[in-house]
C-alpha cells in the first residue's frame, strides 16, 4: 500500500500532486489537511492537535475525512511522527512525506530523523521526503538501484551514520569503489546518472540519498 502524507510546511515547497495516481492513500497532518481539501484531494486520515486551525476549519476537516486522530499539543511524538506510524502499522510498503520541509529547521530536522529511524526500525518499509526541488530517502548498508529522472538530475550521498564503510558507486559520472566516508564527508554531492540506471552499494552505515534538481 501507498501512503502520502502532508503536514503543513510552507506551501511554496510542495510539488505538484496531479503527477499521482488518485487512488493512493492521502493523511493530512495539522494544517496539512487544510492543502489537501484546498486541492480536493479525499483525505482518508487526520492527524494533529490542531491548534493552528479554527473551530470553522476543524468542522469542515471533521465533515470531510474519514478517520480524525486529535492529539494534545503536549506530547512526547511530533503530529507526523504518529501519523507515519500509524500509516506502518496500516501496512504501508511505500510512504511519501509532503509539507515537511522549510519554515521552521527544527522541524524539517525532525522529520529528516523520521527517515533515519524508519530505514533502522522498519527495513522493509520505504519512507521518502518529497519537496519541489528533492526527494529524500535514507537507507541501510545493501546495494540499491537508481533510475534516471529528469526531474531529478543531481544525486548526493551523505553519511547519516558515524562512518560509511565500502561505498561504491556505478553508473555515475563519478564513480567510486569501497570507499570509506566519515560522517563530516561531502565528497558524494552533486553526482549524475550517466546511464538508464546507476547502482550504489555500501557495506555499513546509514546513507542519506538527496535526488534534486536547481
Amino acid at each position: 500500500m501507498i501512503v502520502h502524507i502532508m503536514a503543513g510546511g510552507p506551501k511554496q515547497y510542495i510539488p505538484k500532486l496531479d503527477k499521482y495516481p488518485k487512488d493512493i492513500c492521502w493523511i493530512g497532518v495539522d494544517r496539512g489537511v487544510i492543502y489537501l481539501m484546498e486541492k480536493s484531494i479525499p483525505t482518508y486520515a487526520a492527524f494533529g492537535d490542531f491548534d493552528s486551525i479554527s473551530e470553522e476549519e476543524l468542522h469542515n476537516i471533521e465533515a470531510k475525512t474519514g478517520i480524525i486522530k486529535r492529539f494534545k499539543p503536549e506530547k512526547d511524538e511530533t503530529d507526523m511522527e504518529l501519523a507515519l506510524l500509524w500509516a506502518i502499522k496500516e501496512g504501508a510498503t511505500l510512504i511519501r512525506l509532503f509539507g515537511a520541509t522549510g519554515g521552521r529547521l527544527d522541524h524539517t530536522i525532525a522529520n529528516l530523523q523520521l527517515l533515519l529511524r524508519e530505514a533502522i526500525d522498519h527495513k522493509d518499509v520505504k519512507v521518502e521526503i518529497i519537496d519541489k526541488q528533492n526527494s529524500v530517502a535514507v537507507v541501510p548498508a545493501g546495494s540499491y538501484t537508481l533510475k534516471k529522472m529528469s526531474e531529478y538530475k543531481y544525486i548526493s550521498f551523505f553519511p547519516f551514520s558515524t562512518k560509511i564503510v565500502g561505498l561504491t558507486l556505478e553508473g555515475f559520472k563519478y564513480p567510486l569503489v569501497r570507499r570509506n566516508l566519515p560522517a563530516s564527508s561531502t565528497l558524494c554531492i552533486s553526482n549524475e546518472l550517466i546511464r538508464e540506471t546507476g547502482t550504489f552499494s555500501f557495506d555499513e552505515g546509514i546513507l542519506m540519498v538527496i535526488r534534486s534538481c536547481d
